[in-house]
């Protein structure tokens, strides 16, 4: 399913996508949510402390506009207790893990446990290796990847936000996991219900750019 990116519209979109993304610290993710959303990469970049936020919009083939809230975790285990309330407001999770670091890998073992204890389980999840451009610095094969997404059941892709090698891949499979899982609902809830943080609808419609309207996002 190809996917097209659009600009940021408050008021103009059909879905609501909430995303977590969740990992070691240092392996990326601020990096990832920065390359996809702003186009942009930065060599040194500030730990996340909590949570970041981002938000992007995408049009689905059926010309549908997703709107994505991107959530960007801090993976220390400090910051756990703020971060565990995200897994449940959360449509997808996005496990990220460092190609060239092999406890990030491991580690993944360790997210799938904050999955399980705080949000679901068997919801959409993505598995993304990142930093695929430090060829030299790889410690981690790609089979090693696709055989721990498949025990999953996942998808797992590999990127790399300096060069931006699958970025726009990974968060374009994470859509699509959220949206088969959903089955993006065809009819929207009422109209107050756009502001809602329930995790249990995707759809979220609303009227499309009301006059005075603001937006609380």
């Amino acid at each position: 399913m190809s996917l097209v990116s659009g600009d940021y519209r408050p008021w103009d979109y059909d879905i609501l996508v909430k995303v977590l993304i969740i990992g070691d610290s240092g392996v990326g993710k601020s990096c990832l949510l920065v390359r996809y959303s702003d186009d942009d990469f930065f060599e040194s970049h500030l730990t996340t402390i909590g949570v970041d936020f981002k938000i992007k919009t995408q049009t689905l083939p059926d010309n549908r506009v997703a709107k994505i809230q991107l959530w960007d975790t801090a993976g220390q285990e400090r910051f756990n207790s703020i971060v565990s309330g995200y897994y449940r407001s959360s449509n997808g999770i996005m496990i990220v893990f460092d190609l060239t670091d092999e406890q990030s890998f491991r580690n993944v073992s360790k997210w799938l446990d904050q999955i399980k204890k705080h949000g679901d389980p068997s919801g959409p999840m993505v598995l993304v290796g990142n930093k695929a451009d430090l060829t030299s610095k790889r410690v981690i094969d790609s089979q090693l990847g696709k055989e721990l997404a498949k025990n999953l059941g996942i998808e797992y892709i590999e990127t790399s936000a300096k060069s931006s090698q699958g970025v726009e891949q990974a968060f374009d499979k994470m859509l699509q996991a959220v949206v088969k899982a959903q089955n993006y609902i065809e009819s929207g809830p009422k109209k107050d219900d756009r502001y809602s943080n329930s995790s249990s609808s995707l759809v979220v419609q609303g009227p499309k750019t009301p006059s005075g309207s603001t937006c609380n996002c």
